[in-house]
């Protein structure tokens, strides 16, 4: 059996540990491994090549992808899944991984409906917003990516006496937000799911200044767009000298921590395994409570993510 592997839209870190153990364990099960390179748009043009070990040596430290990845608008247009659908056969290809979030999912549930095609998803975003797993691939890297910075920041904001405004990643879902201002002691979390009255904010913030406050710590989810919004208002409202950090593409760069390392090989064992056992596939690999288990496509890319009630509960109590 030929199986092959790609990586589309963002890219998160543990993508080359999807990609290693992907071929490592491709041939220890007596199957052809073979690589896409720059996502649905190398799937397109068929930038596809039978792999070996050394296509994947000494790849786990690194970030990013080393058969990149791509987001592509001719996808969504017939004749190019038609097109994309013949490569795959060209090789013989019987099944595919896809490492990728929503977006990829709602690609291949697409190409799946038009074409016989067998493959199987593995969550890799740093947002943490697909449906069904607690966990996607690249997270934890991320959220130590933000963790260093956030410290850093807070040696100068307690030095100086001032606030900062730290904008995070996450498009339209406030995880990284919530967690990192959780773990970061921030005293103001402004994220998508939760309606933030400032007005109260506002009353126990001066009420601590009063008390000693020195400075202060907002975190902001760019999918809520009040980044600028809350740096105005720290200034006018409490008076306090205030810097905006936008982290941006940092948090998605790096070398991945032993735990995204992990993850990688372990979704991508669950996912060669179903590929090997079944030709009806079309399911995400999910992590819930310790355990993978597969969805349905279709639930997966049918439903909206919610960020843990518990998570939420817990920024009511930040100090």
């Amino acid at each position: 059996m030929a199986l092959a592997i790609m990586c589309s839209g963002g890219d998160a870190p543990g993508m080359n540990a999807a990609v290693k153990k992907f071929v490592d364990y491709a041939f220890d099960k007596g199957e052809e491994p073979y690589l896409i390179y720059d996502g649905l748009e190398g799937l397109i043009d068929g930038k596809i090549k039978k792999a070996d070990y050394r296509d994947v040596a000494g790849i786990l430290h690194r970030g990013g992808s080393i058969i990149r990845s791509s987001r592509s608008k001719r996808f969504y247009e017939y004749e190019y899944r038609k097109e994309a659908y013949e490569n795959l056969k060209r090789f013989d290809i019987d099944g595919l991984v896809v490492l990728g979030g929503d977006g990829s999912f709602r690609a291949m549930d697409r190409f799946s409906e038009d074409f016989p095609v067998n493959f199987v998803g593995i969550p890799t975003t740093i947002d943490n917003d697909i449906y069904g797993t607690e966990y996607c691939l690249g997270v934890d890297t991320a959220l130590n990516t933000i963790r260093d910075a956030l410290d850093k920041i807070y040696d100068t904001a307690s030095t100086f006496n001032r606030a900062f405004v730290v904008e995070v990643m996450g498009r339209d879902c406030g995880y990284l937000a919530a967690i990192s201002a959780i773990s970061s002691g921030a005293e103001i979390c402004i994220i998508p799911e939760v309606d933030f009255v400032l007005p109260t904010i506002e009353k126990k913030l001066v009420h601590e200044i009063e008390n000693g406050r020195r400075y202060v710590l907002a975190i902001v989810a760019e999918g809520t767009k009040m980044t600028a919004k809350v740096a105005e208002w720290l200034e006018k409202r409490l008076g306090m000298d205030t810097r905006v950090t936008i982290l941006g593409h940092i948090q998605r760069g790096g070398v991945p921590t032993t735990f995204d390392r992990m993850m990688g090989f372990e979704f991508t064992v669950q996912a060669v395994e179903h590929l090997c056992r079944t030709k009806e596939s079309n399911k995400v690999v999910v992590w819930n409570k310790g355990k993978f288990e597969l969805l349905d496509i279709d639930t997966v890319v049918g439903n909206k993510n919610q960020v843990n009630p518990h998570h939420l509960a817990m920024l009511n109590i930040l100090d």
